[in-house]
Formats: structure tokens, C-alpha cells, sequence
């Protein structure tokens, strides 16, 4: 009888379908035996968090100039870094989510007695103006965390989101994305003019001059929206920073709303309610 023909070993279940590009002869790091951790440079490369990074590489689907990748493995700047395509299939899943936060939540942990404001987002919290075709799932909440944060005193736009890319876009170290407020203040006795009664001179400081905790603050830009609101534009956020921006100028905050991250704004979307960030909007 002759003999059966062995069967072929099954194909590869995954193709590997991204790689970071080697940096050309000449440039910064190259060649120049400067390494970096390999977590590090796939966020930097925005294929993913580091955190992400790490939970790839132990499932294997990292493999940097064609060998299978290690925790904590030190790359050179112009390794080829191939990603495996079950990590984009994963990555595809992952949901970021714009709320508007009322006020009483707080941005992240529960603490003194307040909710977080991601146990806002449930089906019947869902905007009914969302045309985003993600369909809801418990499974999104998992990893769901605040990408900046919003005072629990504060209304208005917080991202949610378990894609780590956009969480190192929006408060990564080097981030310097717009973040819009439109803010009620008060200056003495007067809550009604305060444009009016409050020195122009003195809308200068917010805007370049003032420090918090011993730094000096990124450049603002701060102007009149009406007679009782300023509309602030930042590129950091720092912890109640527009309150105390104010307070070092002698206005009092009566009410605060961010209304823009980014390229994305708040637009009609309801105190309370929630919608997916849509596939064409980009920070």
C-alpha cells in the first residue's frame, strides 16, 4: 500500500500587515546604536499604548526585525516593528465615547461619595442623534477610561476611550491639542457686566504671564464671549486650571463648560448623554 501523503501544516491564522518604517541612512538614530524600549517606540510610532504594547508582545504578535519580540526588548530607531493582524482586529473593536458630563461626576475614579461619569454610558443614556453604527455591548466598558479630565463641578465634553492611541493623543506628554471652554465668572459684587467693570489690562495675564504650582503655563488664548462668559482655548490641563487661572486675576468662577476638544465639538449633545466618536471625526 503506499504510503498516505502527510498532511500540510495549517496556515498561520494571522499575517503580519504593519511594520514602522527603518529611518533613512543620516537621520537622528540611526544606525547610531541609540536604542529604546520596544513598548515606547510602538507608541511612538502610534501603532498602539504601551500598555497595549505589552499585552502584544505576550501574545506574540510582535516580531521586530522578523523575530518574535520580547517584554521589555530595547530596539534600535530604525528596527522594522511588524504587528500581527489580530492585534488590529482587536485594536478595530475598541470604542471612544464623548459624553457630556454633568456636573456632580467626576472624570475618573469614584471618590467622596460621587459616581464617575462612565456609568453614564448605558443603552438608554445612548444620544438618539448617534449614527454611529457600533452596537452597544458591556464589553465596552472594560478598559473604559477618561483620555483628561473635567472638575466635578464642570460640564460638558469628556472623552472616554480604550483605544490608547487616543489617549496619548489627547494627554500623552506631548500632546498639544485645543481644548475649548466657554466660562461664567464673576468679578467682585458684579455677576451681571462683568466685561465692563473688569480692567482690560488685566485679560492680558491669562493669556501669557501666570504660573501654577511653580510653572509657567503654556499660552493661552483668553477672550469675552458676552459680557458674563470668557471662552478660554487651552493645550494642557492642568488641575482646576481655569478656576485658579481666574482667581490669580480676581474673578470668581460661577460656571464652566468645555464645548471643544480638538476638531470635535459638543454640539446639541445632551447633559447626560453619550455618543460614539464616528469613524471620519479625528481629534
Amino acid at each position: 500500500m503506499a504510503e498516505s501523503t502527510p498532511p500540510k501544516p495549517p496556515a498561520p491564522a494571522a499575517v503580519r500587515i504593519r511594520a514602522a518604517a527603518a529611518l533613512p541612512a543620516g537621520s537622528p538614530g540611526a544606525s547610531t546604536g541609540t536604542t529604546i524600549r520596544l513598548n515606547k517606540r510602538m507608541a511612538e510610532l502610534g501603532l498602539c499604548s504601551r500598555r497595549e504594547a505589552d499585552d502584544w508582545i505576550a501574545r506574540g504578535w510582535v516580531r521586530v526585525n522578523g523575530a518574535p519580540a520580547v517584554m521589555g526588548q530595547p530596539v534600535a530607531l530604525d528596527a522594522r516593528i511588524e504587528v500581527d493582524r489580530q492585534a488590529e482586529q482587536q485594536q478595530r473593536q475598541q470604542v471612544t465615547i464623548l459624553i457630556n458630563k454633568p456636573v456632580g461626576y467626576v472624570s475618573g475614579q469614584a471618590e467622596d461619595g460621587h459616581e464617575p461619569a462612565v456609568v453614564l454610558v448605558q443603552p438608554q443614556n445612548r444620544w438618539s442623534e448617534c449614527n454611529s453604527r457600533m452596537r452597544w455591548g458591556h464589553e465596552q466598558l472594560r478598559g473604559l477610561a477618561p483620555a483628561g479630565r473635567l472638575d466635578i463641578d464642570s460640564i460638558g465634553l469628556l472623552v472616554l476611550t480604550q483605544d490608547g492611541r487616543v489617549a496619548r493623543q489627547l494627554i500623552g506628554e506631548d500632546s498639544n491639542i485645543e481644548k475649548e471652554y466657554l466660562v461664567r465668572v464673576s468679578y467682585g459684587a458684579e455677576t451681571m457686566n462683568v466685561q465692563a467693570t473688569f480692567p482690560r489690562e488685566k485679560l492680558a495675564l491669562p493669556c501669557h504671564g501666570l504660573s501654577l504650582d511653580g510653572q509657567a503655563l503654556r499660552p493661552a488664548q483668553v477672550s469675552w464671549q458676552n459680557p458674563e462668559q470668557l471662552r478660554f482655548v487651552l493645550t494642557e490641563g492642568k488641575k482646576r486650571q481655569i478656576r485658579r487661572m481666574c482667581e490669580q486675576v480676581g474673578l470668581f468662577v460661577t460656571g464652566l463648560k468645555r464645548v471643544r476638544i480638538g476638531r470635535v465639538n459638543l454640539g446639541h449633545l445632551p447633559v447626560g448623554q453619550w455618543r460614539y466618536l464616528a469613524p471620519h471625526e479625528s481629534f
